[in-house]
């Protein structure tokens, strides 16, 4: 990429409204972050004091309404942007906060959830029983997948392999972490990949793989999915090593050269997400893991998920 190329990338959607800001990413060239107006955003967190974490479970169109609530304060151009920034193939994906304006872990569902329903609408996540996952990290854990192992490498990969809908988005929030040294997100962009050519026109890559999930998933279904495909004309991907079951011998032998080329890629960016802090990725394109944490007996951290398709409309 040129430097002329960079600068236009970067420049693309970096922009100062009376509501907000976006800005490139100070730790990553291809991700934005969005400053919100301090006073918009308390304003925010004060007008939703109706909606309860319960309310947004148990009520689906509270959470609607909870997005335009947002999109009234930071303006229509506000979810503009932050769609097309998602769905363009030179970033899809930036960075937001609650800015200190609270503490509340409820208030960040709804932050995170208000943001989620102005793209479009999250899936409904089996582990948990509704629309966003909330689990924990510790020192020690008895599950049945890296999600929840604190001290191994999580390796690369994308959401929603093992179900049957699309997976478009993807959003990752801080909602608390004591003790934590490490486990920062580690996030690798299809097009800086240098294997991606090889990969993606190898005669396997668009053969379907068969996924199956963990129990602690509580999804039963089996899916069948290629590891390539192409959106736009442009490669994107489709792979997690855990769930992945190959028919043959030659298939699995490609999908480990493959992981193994993405986890040793220089262009792993590791990102450190403060708590309050969220991003949101294209999950066509862009894929996710975490490095280890370094061992403490007291070692905790909350994420929230929430992953869903675009906005059809």
């Amino acid at each position: 990429m040129t430097m002329a190329t960079e600068t236009k990338r970067e420049m693309k959607f970096v922009q100062k409204q009376p509501g907000y800001e976006i800005m490139p990413h100070p730790d990553h060239k291809r991700l934005y972050h969005i400053q919100l107006d301090d006073r918009l955003l308390e304003t925010f967190f004060a007008g939703c004091k109706e909606h309860s974490e319960q309310s947004l479970r148990y009520v689906p169109y509270s959470r609607q309404v909870l997005a335009h609530q947002f999109r009234e304060l930071f303006g229509q151009s506000f979810m503009d942007n932050i769609r097309e920034i998602l769905q363009d193939r030179e970033s899809g994906g930036f960075t937001i906060s609650v800015q200190g304006k609270t503490e509340d872990v409820e208030d960040f569902v709804k932050f995170g959830t208000a943001l989620t329903h102005l793209i479009g609408i999250p899936n409904f996540d089996a582990m948990t029983g509704t629309f966003y996952a909330r689990f924990t990290v510790k020192d020690t854990d008895n599950s049945d997948s890296y999600l929840r192992q604190a001290y191994r490498l999580f390796t690369l990969h994308t959401d929603g392999t093992f179900v049957d809908e699309p997976t478009d988005w993807l959003l990752m929030m801080k909602m608390d972490e004591k003790n934590a040294v490490g486990g920062e997100s580690r996030l690798l962009h299809l097009d800086d990949w240098e294997d991606l050519e090889k990969f993606s026109k190898h005669p396997l890559a668009n053969v379907k793989i068969t996924y199956k999930a963990p129990p602690s998933k509580n999804v039963e279904q089996v899916v069948h999915r290629a590891t390539f495909y192409e959106i736009n004309n442009k490669p994107c991907i489709c792979f997690i090593d855990q769930f992945a079951y190959p028919e043959t011998i030659e298939q699995a032998l490609y999908l480990k050269e493959l992981s193994e080329s993405l986890e040793n890629s220089p262009a792993v960016h590791a990102l450190k997400l403060p708590v309050g802090d969220l991003v949101i990725l294209n999950n066509s394109f862009w894929m996710h893991g975490r490095a280890p944490f370094e061992k403490h007996p007291e070692l905790y951290r909350e994420l929230m998920r929430q992953r869903g398709y675009f906005a059809r409309v």
